[in-house]
């Protein structure tokens, strides 16, 4: 049994090459991508929190778990997990 090299197959190194070459981005779809998500995350952590204070006597009646302080961190890693992910779309 040989462990020649075949010749069609690339390395994974060509591979990825490929792979970027085939499927890079243009500009305008970065920028609309990236602002999707940048914007999806300032409206949540906006939103979110206008809620929060909105409804706060509420939440503190229901004696829940999940406080005031638990919720808000709950959003604010919503809101900055998504505008990651808009930062990355524009540099990936």
């Amino acid at each position: 049994m040989s462990l020649s090299k075949d010749p069609g197959v690339p390395t994974f190194k060509e591979a990825l090459k490929n792979d970027r070459e085939q499927f890079d981005d243009c500009m305008p779809c970065r920028i609309i991508g990236s602002g999707a998500f940048i914007g999806l995350g300032a409206y949540t952590y906006m939103s979110g929190h206008s809620q929060l204070k909105a409804q706060e006597a509420a939440i503190k009646r229901s004696k829940s778990i999940f406080g005031m302080a638990s919720r808000r961190a709950a959003i604010t890693g919503t809101a900055t997990v998504l505008v990651g992910a808009g930062v990355y779309r524009w540099f990936s």
